[in-house]
């Protein structure tokens, strides 16, 4: 039988990805106790504030001068796809959402025509360390969806389906169906609301020594299996390292081995929007035009404006989730 690995590639702080994933960030910072306003409890010297990608001592500022983040910045043309495993996210954006998250929730933004948003991380503990620990992901939009409104949502942790496995690993379904687990639906203009999509995003753990099949999907897909936690994993005889992001051909079942600790992966999977990719920074779209486009219309609008009275906002200390959406509905698993 062949292997059903195609490819690896190492990963650091951004993974990359097949289309129609742009890419993946891992952000894991071990960030001190709070100093009672969000911000860390630690001296700040040596690094560069407003880009500190350091990881001194363990974490980074981001663009944050105060609480780590990263303040009110545009995108166009594409989705956010943020999971916040540890820690929290204060999300506020120009669409007058806002939202604290994290702790296992996601947050799903369809930037379409323009959106401006932050996110910080508050470090809500004063008495202990505040650990944070996210993945973004990036999904591109088709060319007729990437005028679309801008959309947020929330997928609560209490609302995101998890699959216990034998031995006591467990399947976080984060984004397309796997077995009879359903996650709450992606916003309506995305890619992944499209079954022919087949987009699937999950996060697999898995004790030491244990093994889980991954089901076959679409022969059209693309397939890749980020090793981030773990001191190894099995696949058809071969061992791959921690760190590594494996391909793996779609429409076949594959059986990983963990192997002598605990192992975390994240599979991401999807069929390609097989369109032609312009990015630059913030903007991703079809044609470098469009990008200028993108451009000129955020000095000229700014996407509708920013309406929060700083460019970092933060929320009240406390370590309750709640979102406020667009609309004004109120949402939270906590009250």
């Amino acid at each position: 039988m062949d292997s059903p690995v195609i490819a690896t590639v190492p990963l650091s702080m951004q993974w990359p990805t097949l289309d129609p994933f742009l890419f993946c960030a891992h952000h894991n910072d071990h960030y001190p106790a709070g100093d009672g306003s969000l911000a860390p409890a630690a001296p700040l010297g040596g690094r560069a504030i407003g880009q500190d990608f350091s990881n001194q001592d363990g974490w980074s500022m981001y663009h944050g001068s105060s609480v780590p983040g990263f303040p009110q910045h545009p995108h166009r043309g594409f989705e956010t796809v943020t999971y916040c495993r540890h820690g929290y996210i204060d999300h506020s954006d120009s669409m007058g959402a806002t939202a604290r998250f994290g702790r296992g929730d996601v947050q799903w933004m369809t930037a379409g025509a323009g959106v401006v948003h932050s996110e910080m991380f508050p470090l809500v503990n004063t008495d202990a360390p505040n650990p944070t620990e996210l993945f973004q992901i990036w999904l591109n939009l088709p060319a007729a969806d990437k005028m679309v409104d801008a959309y947020f949502t929330m997928f609560w942790d209490e609302d995101i389906p998890k699959i216990d496995l034998d031995g006591g690993g467990q399947v976080t379904v984060l984004a397309g169906s796997l077995d009879q687990a359903n996650p709450p639906a992606p916003p309506p203009n995305s890619w992944a609301s499209r079954p022919e999509a087949h987009i699937g995003v999950w996060h697999i753990v898995l004790p030491a020594h244990s093994s889980w099949t991954i089901p076959a999907t679409a022969a059209s897909s693309g397939r890749m299996l980020y090793l981030f936690e773990g001191s190894g994993l099995d696949i058809a005889g071969a061992n791959f390292d921690k760190d590594t992001g494996i391909q793996l051909v779609a429409d076949t079942e594959v059986t990983i081995t963990s192997g002598a600790e605990p192992t975390e992966c994240l599979l991401m999977q999807g069929t390609p929007i097989g369109e032609p990719v312009a990015r630059y920074g913030p903007f991703v779209m079809n044609t470098r035009e469009e990008i200028q486009q993108a451009f000129d219309d955020y000095n000229r609008t700014q996407f509708g404006g920013w309406p929060w009275e700083s460019d970092d906002p933060t929320h009240a200390p406390h370590d309750v989730r709640f979102a406020i959406h667009a609309d004004g509905t109120k949402d939270s698993p906590e009250l």
